[in-house]
């Protein structure tokens, strides 16, 4: 019973061989070899691969790798007293730093990132585009604009049989040529995901809840800068046309609002003044000498008066 369990944790777990886990340095050669003199450091550890294979671990002293390991793998084959290098390679450790997951380019596209000449392809299932019409491209077979069509196009293969490839044109009739008559050039529009994906994003950046708004005298909705939009999006959304503005140029909301509202600037009338109570005025004339009828002494004495004797 014990031999049976002897050879089982011995087929688990190898037992290293010996004259390959005394090759180390023959393994920090070959390291060194690889990467530069003085980059590997220490051995760290022997790992058992299989029968006469082990590989040993030197640290990493590279700067930026801190955690990897060079991993050298050595052989030996059976009878053999030789120890032959099998690879060498640079793994990280436990406590390694690593590069963050890869994502792909279509989740790590931020607002602001496309320069001049990038190109932004849209997948043909895109959420935010739906078909801007819809139905068969080819008329009904009974109708009369199919037979005129198919005259027409008879006519073209007789009289250009010689020509092999012509640049493909839209035939009368067909759905997307009816579509260019009425002003519907776009294939695709945009779906009611993306009018709530595109409002919610406009709303966060000049909406109600804004500071500015928040600090606002009036709201968008009364200022004579707002441009509104066409379409749904008219009834929440405008175009800010104050070059003053901080949202001049942007789709703002009809709540937002900012202090260069155009009714802002309207100054109002100062207030009147109320009346002096005592007024300071008006200049009042005082005179040198007080009149002759201002006294309680008459001006004109009463009758002659008598000589008192006096020099």
């Amino acid at each position: 019973m014990s031999a049976v369990t002897t050879r089982s944790r011995t087929a688990r777990t190898p037992v290293p061989d010996r004259l390959c886990a005394e090759a180390v340095d023959l393994a920090r050669a070959a390291a060194e070899e690889a990467a530069a003199p003085g980059v590997v450091g220490e051995h760290v550890a022997v790992v058992s691969e299989g029968d006469r294979v082990v590989t040993h671990f030197f640290e990493c002293e590279e700067p930026g790798y801190r955690g990897w390991r060079w991993a050298v793998t050595v052989a030996r084959a059976s009878r053999a007293k030789n120890v032959t290098l099998d690879e060498t390679v640079l793994l990280p450790g436990s406590d390694a730093i690593l590069a963050p997951e890869w994502v792909p380019w279509s989740e790590r596209l931020r607002p602001g990132d496309m320069g001049p000449g990038d190109l932004l392809p849209t997948e043909a299932d895109d959420l935010r585009l739906e078909p801007g019409y819809t139905g068969e491209e080819e008329p009904p077979p009974n109708s009369a604009v199919s037979e005129v069509s198919q005259e027409m196009a008879d006519l073209v293969d007789a009289e250009d049989a010689e020509l092999t490839t012509r640049p493909a044109t839209t035939s009368r009739g067909s759905i997307s040529a009816v579509a260019e008559e009425l002003g519907m050039r776009r294939a695709r529009v945009l779906s009611r995901y993306g009018l709530h994906t595109a409002a919610d994003r406009w709303d966060e950046a000049f909406g109600a809840k804004t500071p500015m708004a928040q600090a606002a005298p009036a709201s968008c909705v009364t200022c004579a800068f707002l441009v509104p939009l066409a379409g749904s999006l008219k009834q929440a959304f405008g175009v800010c046309a104050n070059e003053f503005g901080p949202a001049d140029g942007h789709v703002v909301s009809l709540s937002y609002g900012c202090g260069g509202h155009s009714e802002a600037a309207v100054m109002p009338k100062p207030p009147k003044p109320a009346p002096h109570a005592l007024d300071t005025m008006q200049v009042d004339e005082y005179p040198l000498r007080p009149a002759r009828d201002s006294g309680s002494v008459p001006a004109e004495p009463d009758g002659p008066t008598e000589d008192l004797g006096h020099s």
